[in-house]
């Protein structure tokens, strides 16, 4: 079975909701945990919508902003807990086929030696969106900040995984935050997401952790779409904290001297380039 947590500020309920029903159409899925971060609790209206269904548990933290790491970790407690094999962390903007949800349940129960997945994420023009990523550098951070957008683009296309991997199987250190199919046991052993980070970028140290001892794929097989991005304002009001986030993961794993990441790095290139 599967654990789900989603996390929201001020979200589209609609959007939510939508979201929540399908998933719940999925076999597989036992629980899932909408944690709240915003301002004011969901409305009444809402609220009763959400209590019709038994495996829906609503968190509001009280007006209090508590981060991307915090807030799973609610959830993922629950699923070590429970000892619930796997657990989803899923954004709010994605939409997936709730038999979907199963196929990637049972290639997990099928494949022991992975601990993460990530299917093909594509916009609603049905183009691929490239979302695995080598392991970061204080300089691709830096290029990705201050270089003009087709510089940045042209640095990916060069020096990233190549457009056309994304037809196959891929294992990489970096998927996407958005949607994070773990097996519970490989989140318990990265100790799960660091509660430092209060971005996204806590992904980035998790999938790293787990790159260790498991495989963390992507699967081309299955697709998912996300509905839409973050508004000007709130990227960046983001793009603040994820500056202070960024500080605090190179200082956990080395600015310039990181052996590991340059060794991954170069390992999964050439897996890359020999398939």
């Amino acid at each position: 079975m599967v654990n789900i947590s989603i996390v929201s500020y001020s979200p589209d309920w609609c959007q939510i909701l939508k979201l929540t029903d399908t998933l719940l159409q999925a076999e597989t899925v036992k629980n899932i945990y909408l944690i709240d971060n915003s301002p004011e609790e969901a409305e009444i209206d809402t609220l009763n919508n959400l209590n019709k269904n038994r495996k829906i548990h609503y968190i509001w933290n009280e007006g209090k902003d508590i981060g991307f790491s915090r807030s799973h970790n609610i959830a993922i407690r629950e699923s070590v807990w429970q000892r619930t094999k796997y657990h989803l962390v899923i954004s709010h903007n994605i939409e997936i086929k709730a038999k979907d949800i199963d196929r990637l349940h049972y290639f997990m129960e099928h494949n022991p030696q992975v601990g993460q997945l990530l299917p093909r994420v594509a916009d609603y023009n049905g183009q691929t969106l490239h979302l695995c990523r080598l392991l970061p550098t204080p300089f691709d951070i830096l290029k990705q900040y201050f270089l003009p957008v087709f510089i940045e683009e042209k640095r990916i296309k060069k020096n990233g995984l190549p457009a056309s991997k994304y037809e196959q199987m891929m294992n990489v250190p970096v998927l996407n935050n958005q949607f994070m199919f773990l097996r519970t046991e490989a989140a318990l052993k990265a100790r799960l997401l660091d509660e430092r980070f209060k971005t996204c970028i806590a992904h980035i140290d998790m999938t790293r952790i787990i790159h260790r001892d498991y495989l963390t794929l992507y699967i081309p097989d299955i697709t998912i779409v996300q509905t839409s991005q973050e508004s000007p304002d709130k990227q960046l009001f983001t793009k603040r904290k994820t500056i202070v986030d960024w500080y605090r993961y190179f200082h956990k794993w080395g600015w310039i001297l990181d052996s590991e990441r340059k060794e991954i790095n170069q390992l999964t290139l050439q897996l890359c380039m020999t398939r």
